[in-house]
């Protein structure tokens, strides 16, 4: 069993026994969420895609289960992190709710 914990900030925690997961604090989870709902549409799957790798394996599904995203969203994050600094849709953000009827 392995435990992470950041005790500087009280951050993270992670608890793995042979390739399962625990996964994070409840408080921790609540707060991830709200962040997380707070961001644009790229700045959300770059998140998730951050908060996965620090995970390692099974940590894509975690984080898609806790974010109710699509797994494949998290792996658009992470290949968008690997061309930074290079952002083709630098200063771009889509609207909420989709197009509006005319």
């Amino acid at each position: 069993m392995v435990w992470l914990h950041d005790t500087l900030r009280g951050g993270f925690e992670v608890k793995l026994e042979g390739q399962e997961m625990y996964g994070y604090r409840s408080t921790i989870e609540r707060d991830m969420v709200k962040l997380y709902g707070s961001l644009s549409e790229k700045d959300r799957r770059r998140y998730a895609a951050v908060e996965a790798e620090k995970l390692g394996h099974g940590g894509v599904q975690y984080i898609a289960d806790l974010f109710g995203c699509d797994p494949d969203t998290i792996r658009h994050g992470a290949a968008d992190i690997e061309l930074l600094p290079q952002d083709d849709a630098e200063g771009r953000v889509r609207k909420k709710g989709g197009p509006q009827a005319s």
